[in-house]
């Protein structure tokens, strides 16, 4: 039993250093997420283009819908490409109504209910970010 037991400590060292080497979901920056991203459009505008971006920049890529998502409660479903957790969401309403969610975690939340409070679009309060995402109308 002696003889092995420097076995033994060589072998879990040798596991331990590959465990915590460095985990893909640790070192690498863009994930691409697994789940389809759903949208679920409680308000009474219907949304003409979605395009997503890491937070705080402004490099957006658009979101293919198909077509326009009408409002009332209607919901639609996508994939998001590759990138960080945290992502900034512009919504685009008819007449040309742009609202910006920033800092939404994408990686633990997996859709956004778009609602209508005082004539401005907002998230529901959302676990994963802390609280509600900060809106942001541009024109």
């Amino acid at each position: 039993m002696t003889r092995s037991l420097p076995c033994l400590v060589t072998v879990l060292a040798t596991l331990l250093l590959a465990a915590c080497a460095t985990p893909a979901s640790r070192t690498a920056p863009d994930r691409l997420t697994s789940a389809p991203f759903n949208l679920v459009n409680a308000t009474a505008d219907s949304v003409t283009h979605v395009a997503v971006a890491p937070s705080g920049s402004d490099d957006f890529q658009d979101i293919d819908l198909g077509t326009s998502l009408n409002g009332g409660l209607n919901a639609t479903a996508f994939q998001l490409p590759s990138g960080p957790c945290l992502r900034d969401v512009q919504i685009t309403f008819t007449g040309e109504r742009v609202s910006r969610l920033n800092a939404v975690d994408v990686c633990r939340t997996h859709g956004l209910r778009l609602n209508t409070l005082q004539g401005r679009t907002v998230v529901p309060d959302n676990v994963a970010t802390g609280g509600p995402a900060v809106d942001q109308l541009i024109h």
